[in-house]
């Protein structure tokens, strides 16, 4: 049995697979997903798995050197944004941050390798994550 945190063979097999500066897009149940997008579905229930969790989990894998988040964030959900951001402090990683509008977002997400979608239903809790390397 796998000993690291993450035990979703899929999601563990796309962070594997993915190289250096490519994306992938972490994000609430509301978010459209593009057709020809592949979609992780991870979602049971409101609120599970929650989106800072899943993201916890993800970090115990991946290197990430760049996240997008919408700017929106700020005035609709400024708690997930700074809980996020602490999550990186914790794993030892200090991404570029980049903020876009939620529309270029939308659009940004069709050049994910991957979207993840999680059971939670508060506003704006979506990302991209951009692989990093880890030498």
């Amino acid at each position: 049995m796998k000993r690291n945190r993450l035990l979703n063979s899929e999601l563990s097999y796309e962070i594997g697979r993915i190289g250096h500066t490519a994306a992938i897009t972490l994000c609430d149940a509301g978010l459209p997903i593009p057709a020809g997008v592949k979609r992780i579905d991870l979602a049971i229930e409101s609120g599970y798995p929650s989106f800072l969790r899943t993201l916890d989990a993800m970090l115990s894998e991946m290197m990430v050197e760049e996240i997008v988040v919408a700017t929106e964030i700020h005035d609709h959900n400024q708690t997930i944004f700074d809980q996020m951001i602490q999550q990186f402090n914790n794993q030892s990683m200090s991404p570029k941050v980049t903020e876009v509008d939620h529309e270029e977002f939308k659009s940004m997400t069709r050049e994910s390798e991957v979207i993840v979608r999680t059971g939670e239903c508060t506003p704006y809790a979506n990302v991209i994550l951009k692989s990093g390397v880890v030498f």
